[in-house]
């Protein structure tokens, strides 16, 4: 396999495919690294900021696997805001400082928190992509292969969440 900055070849298709973690950033089907997992680009859209495609639109992966599968993708969030806060006070800590003689540091809560408020809409949906891509692996082959049966999926019990 032949590996490009950005991009690989794969041998079997010949189709180019993007590693996973810029698919992850885009939103996109873990399958098949091509089809939007979202109805609206726009996760700032606050009214369709969570409807998802029931299936991906390129490669027919049902992207709800079971019912209530993206309560697991909370720890993902969670996990995704507690880091990003780190990383914005260490970025506080080096450009600003912080001092025992001051507030300096008092200044830096509302900041980190406007700024989580503004990517939260980012945030959940690259949980959600995060979550399923953890549970559905990329297949080199989508075309040919078709996705696998849903083993847990009780209609039923879907809206009862």
């Amino acid at each position: 396999m032949e590996t490009f900055a950005m991009t690989q070849v794969t041998k079997t298709t010949g189709t180019e495919s993007k590693p996973g973690i810029l698919n992850l950033l885009k939103c996109k089907c873990p399958r098949c690294r091509k089809g939007d997992m979202f109805v609206s680009g726009n996760p700032w859209n606050l009214k369709s900021t969570m409807k998802m495609n029931k299936t991906c639109p390129v490669c027919a992966q049902p992207l709800n696997i079971e019912v209530g599968f993206y309560f697991g993708s909370s720890y993902v969030s969670y996990a995704l805001t507690v880091a990003l806060s780190v990383a914005t006070f260490i970025a506080w800590w080096i450009i600003v400082g912080i001092s025992v003689d001051d507030n300096r540091v008092l200044y830096w809560i509302p900041v980190n928190a406007i700024l989580l408020l503004v990517l939260q809409p980012y945030l959940m949906r690259f949980a959600r992509t995060g979550w399923l891509a953890f549970f559905i692996p990329y297949d080199r082959d989508w075309k040919v292969n078709p996705p696998k049966p849903l083993e847990r999926m009780n209609k039923d019990q879907e809206n009862n969440w």
